[in-house]
């Protein structure tokens, strides 16, 4: 569970004060529905926003660099063509504070994208990659680097790539790029080249049949892992996933029988340890999900079983966050069964697979309606960019951000009260239970005439929300007032419309009559 600042939020009006003081006694944080694993919390912070699409998201000294297809960014809050400022397909913002910065060199022409961002080791450069033919104003092809210093285009970075760069991973000794691309500066490089930071090419070599959507770097097992949409690599069977030697570009591991035939690897990331990939099958018998492997010597360490295409992944404090369009994890611990609304963020335990209870969520949004595309932890905040415009329900276009705290969104579908019988000196309450998108368990606070008289706790999911009751003790044939609250322990929903019951009179025994 997170570690979270103490905030109340509820009514303003007189019945309310009582409601809240009373609900003020709950201070203690919610039980931990997630073990041992802190989440952030699952309410965005206020985020600018973009006309279009963010591709790929990048953090380098306290600057987050966003890459997509757009031609302006917009404030917080702002809709469509409100507040507009100028930003061709790159934009910079503040990592603490989530301000926009004046950095703003503009890709354009070509296909007009930039789909790869990534810094090197000492934060000083930023490259980029895509399909574009000008950056600042100069002629590149698909492929530059700007100082971080000054946002500046660096002129010893310009490799002529002859189509799209989709991935960018850094070393301290090279510059890997892949991609769609067949020749770079000329000569043969099939979807996979490795330059200089100076942009000298080099020897390292590697043949894909098929586009490279993901590269990472393990210097300290002398690997590079690449995945994308491919089947052949060096003129052998490999599909998805391969081991390449960073120097040669040699095949050192493969991975033949981790992903059926029609499933491609979208994205690549990794701890100490281990190493997590994001998968889209295409049909049906496909693998749609996550799974993570050992860094030392490629054993496959777990897989989950969800359904629905994974675009992004991001580990952090022991937790893998991913982008997806999950609408089946039945078979994966934690998980939820079938259902028509798309969860497209989760969280799950880098341990054991088991999904935690972190919910935000956003719609499908524009293009290939896959909600979120790309997810960066920068300075323990959470970035996602994609092509969505909304978060939890609320207007929000291609990016936002989850800080670790404070938690400030209350319950979802707060309760109403029902009566359910009324006999003498008896009255039963019945309701169904709130959700909470990052509190598995809830606390309901029940009030008569203005005073809470009892409280029971139960956990729930939006799929998963159970009817509750309680039953008050009263003097026969009296009227009261009930209301209901929930809270997670650090926001309080408003109190229900109050419930008028009369109870009804004992009757008398036979012989009194």
């Amino acid at each position: 569970m997170r570690l979270r600042k103490k905030t109340t939020r509820g009514a303003t009006t007189a019945s309310a004060v009582v409601l809240l003081a009373a609900a003020s006694l709950l201070t203690a944080p919610a039980s931990a529905a997630n073990g041992d694993e802190e989440t952030f919390t699952a309410d965005p912070l206020a985020t600018w926003q973009t006309d279009g699409i963010v591709w790929t998201v990048e953090y380098a000294r306290g600057v987050v660099y966003v890459g997509g297809t757009f031609g302006s960014v917009r404030p917080p809050g702002a809709e469509p063509g409100e507040g507009e400022v100028p930003r061709r397909n790159f934009a910079a913002f503040d990592a603490a504070t989530g301000e926009l910065l004046p950095c703003a060199p503009a890709f354009s022409g070509s296909g007009n994208t930039v789909r790869a961002l990534k810094a090197s080791r000492d934060g000083r450069v930023l490259f980029v990659g895509g399909s574009f033919n000008r950056a600042a104003g100069t002629g590149v092809a698909s492929a530059a680097a700007l100082d971080t210093a000054d946002c500046a285009l660096r002129e010893d970075f310009r490799p002529a790539m002859s189509s799209f760069v989709r991935a960018i991973e850094v070393t301290d000794a090279a510059v890997y790029v892949g991609g769609d691309f067949l020749l770079a500066d000329g000569r043969s490089r099939a979807r996979i080249a490795a330059f200089t930071p100076k942009g000298a090419l080099l020897p390292f070599k590697a043949d894909f049949d098929a586009p490279v959507r993901a590269i990472m770097a393990v210097p300290e097992h002398g690997k590079l892992m690449v995945g994308g949409d491919f089947h052949r690599v060096n003129g052998a069977e490999d599909h998805a996933l391969v081991g390449l030697h960073p120097t040669t570009g040699a095949t050192v591991a493969s991975y033949r029988d981790w992903l059926p035939k029609r499933s491609s690897v979208k994205a690549l990331a990794r701890d100490a340890t281990r190493f997590y990939l994001a998968a889209e099958g295409r049909g049906t018998g496909v693998f749609d999900g996550r799974l993570a492997g050992r860094l030392a010597d490629d054993t496959l360490v777990w897989k989950d079983n969800c359904l629905g295409a994974t675009q992004t992944v991001a580990v952090h404090a022991g937790v893998l966050y991913s982008g997806s369009h999950a609408h089946n994890c039945s078979e994966t611990p934690g998980g939820f069964p079938e259902h028509n609304d798309r969860q497209h963020f989760l969280a799950q335990s880098v341990r054991d697979k088991r999904i935690l209870h972190w919910f935000p969520d956003t719609n499908g949004g524009i293009g290939e309606q896959n909600g979120p595309r790309v997810l960066t932890v920068a300075d323990g905040v959470l970035w996602a960019g994609g092509e969505f415009t909304t978060v939890n329900d609320q207007p929000q276009q291609s990016l936002t951000r989850f800080a670790a705290g404070p938690d400030t969104g209350a319950p979802e579908a707060p309760p109403r009260l029902k009566v359910a019988d009324t006999s003498a000196g008896r009255v039963t309450l019945t309701w169904r239970a709130a959700w909470d998108r990052d509190d598995a368990e809830l606390t309901y606070l029940i009030y008569r005439d203005g005073r809470r008289v009892a409280s029971r706790t139960q956990r729930s999911a939006s799929w998963d929300r159970p009817d509750m009751t309680y039953t008050d003790t009263v003097v026969p044939g009296a009227r009261h007032r009930y209301a209901i609250a929930v809270t997670d322990g650090d926001n309080t929903t408003p109190p229900s419309k109050e419930l008028d019951v009369t109870t009804a009179v004992a009757e008398r025994p036979k012989e009194e009559r």
